[in-house]
C-alpha cells in the first residue's frame, strides 16, 4: 500500500497544475463571487416552499412576493456569473500580461453580460424571455466570459485601440481604449448567435445544453456520481484541493438540476435529478471530503490511543460543520495508507445510496441550495423538503459510514497504541537510569521556555501593527488560524490583527493587509498569488498540513510564526 501511495504522490505536481488552470479557477471564483445571490435566493425559496410541507400555506400575495425575490436573484444567476467569471478570468490573465498592458476588468464584465444576453435571451412580443437567464444559461455564461476576455487580451497585446492625446483625462482615455475590444467581443457573440439561430432555430444556450445533455445524463448515473466524488476524495488524499479540480466541470449542471427539481416538485412530480449541489455538500462530502462525519466520533469513543482520542475531541465540532482539515492533517488521513480505501470508498457508497433512495424508493432529491457549512444531516433533510425518507437516509448513511471506517480506524489505532506503549517503555527506562539528567533536562527546558516567552514578548513590542489575512478554500479552515492569532495577540499584547478569507474572493481586500498566509489546501496557488503580493509589497507565507494544525492549536506559536516570517 505504501508503494501505491508513493506512486500517487508522484502525480501531485500534475494535479496541482490542473487545479491552477485559469479557466477552472475563473469558473470556481465566478461562482464564489455570485454565491451571496444564490444563498439569498435560497432563503426566500425555503420560506416560500417549506411551510407547505408542514401544512401551512402563505396568502397568495405573500407567496407571490417570495417567488418574485427568488426569480429576480436566482432567476438571473446566469447573467451574474457571466460578469463575475469574466472579471475573475481577466484578473488572472492580467498577472501574465506585460507591464502597462492590462485588461480593464470592469469593461470586460460589461461586454460579457452583453454577450451572454445575445447567446441566451430571445425576444418574445417585445420582451425578454428569462428561461435561459438563470441556471439554464450558466454554460453560455462561461462561453461569453472566456471569449470576451481572450478578445480583450488580443486587442491589448496587439495595441488595437483608439489612442487619445496625453492631455485627455485617464478615465476618458480608457473609455476609448475599450471601444475596440468591447465591440469585437460582442461581435463574436453576434456571429455565434446568428449561426446557431439560423441553423438550429434556438438560442446558443439551449443548443449547448442539448449538445451536452448526454454527458450530464451519464454523470447523473451511478458510475458518473461515483467517479465525480471518488475523484474529489482522491485528489484531496494526495493533498490537492479536489473540489477545485472537479467542481468547475459540473458547476452548471448541479445548479440547473436544483432548479429543475424545484419545478418538478411544484408541479406535483418527484424531484428526481440526483446530480445537485446538495448531493456533494451533504452526501458525498458528508462532514467534509471523504465523508468523514463519523470519524472523529469513532476516535473519541472507541480509540484507545491518546493521539486519536485527542484528534477526535479537537475535530468533531469543525467536522460537524464540514471543516475537516483538522482531522485530515492531524490524524493524519492525508497520504495515510490506512485510510486510502475508506476515504475514497465512503463518498462513492454514499452517493449511490442516495441515488437508490431517489430512483427506487421515490424520495425527492435536493430542491434547495443551502450553505455548504450547514451540518450534513440538517442540510440533507431541509434540502430535500423534509420528507420522511430523508430522515431514514440520514440514519442509513451514518451507520454505513461508521461500518466502513471502523475497521480501518481500529487497525490504525492498534498501531498507534503499540507505538505509544513502546515510547512509554523507553521513557520509563530512561527515567530509571538517568533520573538526575532527566530532572536537569526538565529544568533547562522550563527555563528555556520562559526565556523564549520573554523574548517573544520583547520582540512583539517592537513589531509594528500587522494585519494578517489567512486564506483557505472556503474561509472555514482559515478562521481557525485567524482565531488563534487573535487570541495570541491579545494574550501577549502583540499588535497583530487577523482575518479569514476564501481564495478567489481576496483580490479586492488583499491590499489592506501586510501579510497573507495560505492554508495547506490552497498552498498550490502560492506562485499565482505571489505575483500579486510582490506587486503590493505584502509578505506571503504558505503552511503545510501538520504545521498549520499546530499553529491553530497554539496561539503563542501562531504569533511567533508571524513574527518570524516578517523578520
Amino acid at each position: 500500500m505504501k508503494g501505491i501511495i508513493g506512486q500517487i504522490e508522484k502525480g501531485k505536481p500534475f494535479f496541482e497544475k490542473v487545479s491552477r488552470n485559469i479557466y477552472l479557477g475563473a469558473v470556481r471564483d465566478g461562482f464564489l463571487t455570485a454565491m451571496p445571490a444564490i444563498l439569498f435566493a435560497s432563503i426566500f425559496i425555503l420560506l416560500a416552499a417549506l411551510p407547505e410541507v408542514l401544512g401551512f400555506a402563505w396568502p397568495e400575495s405573500v407567496s407571490t412576493w417570495l417567488w418574485k425575490v427568488y426569480n429576480y436573484s436566482m432567476g438571473v444567476v446566469g447573467l451574474l456569473v457571466s460578469a463575475t467569471t469574466a472579471r475573475s478570468l481577466s484578473e488572472s490573465v492580467n498577472r501574465k500580461m506585460p507591464k502597462n498592458k492590462v485588461i480593464n476588468s470592469t469593461s470586460a464584465m460589461l461586454a460579457s453580460i452583453v454577450g451572454f444576453m445575445l447567446l441566451s435571451v430571445s425576444q418574445i412580443d417585445g420582451v425578454f424571455s428569462a428561461e435561459y437567464m438563470g441556471t439554464k444559461g450558466l454554460l453560455a455564461s462561461f462561453v461569453s466570459a472566456f471569449i470576451t476576455v481572450n478578445v480583450y487580451r488580443f486587442c491589448v497585446l496587439k495595441n488595437i485601440t483608439i489612442k487619445m492625446p496625453k492631455e485627455v483625462p485617464g478615465t476618458i482615455s480608457q473609455t476609448f481604449k475599450d471601444i475596440f475590444p468591447f465591440a469585437f467581443s460582442v461581435l463574436a457573440m453576434v456571429i455565434i448567435d446568428l449561426i446557431v439561430r439560423t441553423t438550429l432555430n434556438v438560442p446558443f444556450a439551449e443548443a449547448l445544453v442539448k449538445l451536452l445533455s448526454p454527458l450530464f445524463t451519464a454523470a447523473d448515473g451511478y458510475l458518473g456520481i461515483m467517479i465525480i466524488w471518488g475523484m474529489m476524495a482522491f485528489f484531496w488524499f494526495v493533498g490537492v484541493h479536489g473540489p477545485s479540480i472537479v467542481e468547475p466541470a459540473i458547476a452548471a449542471i448541479i445548479y440547473v438540476n436544483v432548479e429543475a427539481n424545484l419545478q418538478l416538485y411544484n408541479a406535483g412530480e418527484q424531484a428526481s435529478n440526483v446530480l445537485t449541489v446538495g448531493l456533494g455538500n451533504f452526501v458525498g462530502t458528508m462532514g467534509g471530503t471523504g465523508a468523514t462525519l463519523v470519524v472523529p466520533f469513532i476516535f473519541m469513543l472507541l480509540a484507545k490511543s491518546k493521539q486519536l482520542k485527542a484528534v477526535g475531541k479537537a475535530s468533531f465540532i469543525p467536522v460537524s460543520f464540514a471543516v475537516n482539515e483538522p482531522l485530515l492533517f492531524s490524524a493524519p488521513i492525508i497520504l495515510n495508507p490506512y485510510f486510502f480505501i475508506p476515504f475514497l470508498l465512503t463518498p462513492m457508497i454514499n452517493v449511490c445510496i442516495f441515488k437508490f433512495f431517489v430512483d427506487v424508493i421515490g424520495m425527492n432529491s435536493f430542491m434547495y441550495v443551502l450553505p455548504w457549512a450547514t451540518p450534513a444531516p440538517i442540510g440533507l433533510v431541509l434540502g430535500t423538503g423534509m420528507g420522511l425518507w430523508s430522515f431514514v437516509l440520514v440514519l442509513t448513511l451514518i451507520v454505513v459510514d461508521f461500518l466502513i471506517y471502523l475497521p480501518f480506524c481500529k487497525v490504525y489505532d492498534k498501531e498507534l497504541v503499540m507505538q505509544e506503549a513502546s515510547n512509554a517503555q523507553l521513557e520509563a527506562a530512561a527515567a530509571k537510569t538517568q533520573p538526575a539528567m532527566a530532572s536537569a533536562v526538565s529544568g533547562i527546558a522550563a527555563t528555556q521556555a520562559a526565556v523564549e516567552l520573554e523574548e517573544t514578548e520583547s520582540v512583539s513590542n517592537e513589531v509594528k501593527p500587522t494585519n494578517v489575512l489567512v486564506l483557505c478554500a472556503g474561509a472555514g479552515t482559515s478562521a481557525m488560524l485567524a482565531n488563534a492569532l487573535t487570541e495570541g495577540a491579545e494574550q501577549f499584547s502583540v499588535p497583530i490583527s487577523a482575518s479569514a478569507g476564501a481564495y478567489g474572493s481576496h483580490y479586492e481586500i488583499m491590499q489592506d493587509y501586510d501579510m497573507v498566509i495560505l492554508a495547506p489546501q490552497v498552498g498550490s496557488y502560492f506562485e499565482d498569488i505571489k505575483e500579486d503580493t510582490d506587486r503590493l509589497g505584502i509578505k506571503l507565507a504558505a503552511t503545510k498540513g501538520a504545521e498549520y494544525i499546530s499553529l491553530t492549536r497554539d496561539p503563542k506559536k501562531a504569533v511567533d510564526y508571524v513574527i518570524g516570517q516578517l523578520k
